[in-house]
C-alpha cells in the first residue's frame, strides 16, 4: 500500500495503484497475456488513426530477452534479471499514406503505452518503462529503421518482495511515491 497514490482529486484506482515496481517474482507470464497486454495498446487514440507504434516483445528464457537485457543500462540490468519480459515501445516518425513527417507519432505512442501499463495492471502484472537503455545498440539489434525511433524499454512481471532486492533499489521499492500538485502541472486560461 505505501506505493498507492494519494490523490488531491478522485481518480480510478487502477491509475491510484500503477505504479514502476522493480522486484520481479519467477511466475511466468505467457505470450496470451502479452498478447492481451498489447491489444489493448491498439485501441489507444492517434493522429488520422495512424496507430504509429509497434511493440517488441521478449520472455524471460528466450535469446530476445538477452538481446534487450544486454542493451539495459548498467543500472537497470541487476533489477531486470527477473523480470518476466520486455516490451520495446517503437514510434514510426512518417505517415504511412504519404511519408510526411508525423509530429504526434511520440505522443501518440506515449497514449498507447499508457493503456498497455493499466492493462497489465489490470491483470495482476507490474510494469517498469524505462529510458536507461543503449537506444542505438538496441536499434542495431532489432533492425530498427531509420524512419523508427525506440521510445522506452518497459520491464514487467508479478511483483515480489522488496526485501529480495540490493541497494539502492531495495530503498527506492519501498519509499512512498510523491507527484507535483495539480496546480503546478496545470493552469486555466
Amino acid at each position: 500500500m505505501i506505493k498507492h497514490a494519494i490523490t488531491q482529486f478522485p481518480v480510478l484506482d487502477l491509475i491510484k495503484q500503477r505504479w514502476s515496481a522493480r522486484s520481479f517474482s519467477p511466475k511466468e507470464v505467457t505470450k496470451d497475456q502479452v498478447l492481451t497486454i498489447l491489444e489493448s495498446a491498439s485501441w489507444a487514440p492517434s493522429a488520422n488513426n495512424e496507430q504509429p507504434w509497434e511493440f517488441i516483445y521478449a520472455l524471460k528464457g528466450t535469446a530476445g530477452f538477452d538481446t534487450v537485457w544486454n542493451c539495459l543500462m548498467p543500472g537497470n540490468q541487476p533489477w531486470n534479471k527477473h523480470a518476466a519480459g520486455f516490451i520495446i515501445t517503437i514510434a514510426n516518425k512518417t505517415f504511412a499514406a504519404n511519408g510526411n513527417p508525423n509530429a504526434n507519432a511520440e505522443h501518440d505512442s506515449g497514449i498507447a503505452t499508457g493503456y498497455l501499463l493499466l492493462q497489465a495492471l489490470s491483470m495482476g502484472i507490474y510494469t517498469h518503462p524505462m529510458g536507461g537503455v543503449d537506444k542505438a545498440k538496441l536499434s542495431a539489434e532489432l533492425n530498427v529503421t531509420e524512419n523508427q525511433k525506440i521510445l522506452c524499454v518497459i520491464s514487467f512481471g508479478y511483483l515480489d518482495d522488496a526485501e529480495k532486492l540490493e541497494e539502492p533499489f531495495k530503498g527506492r521499492e519501498l519509499t512512498a511515491r510523491t507527484r507535483k500538485a495539480v496546480g503546478e502541472i496545470s493552469r486555466a486560461i
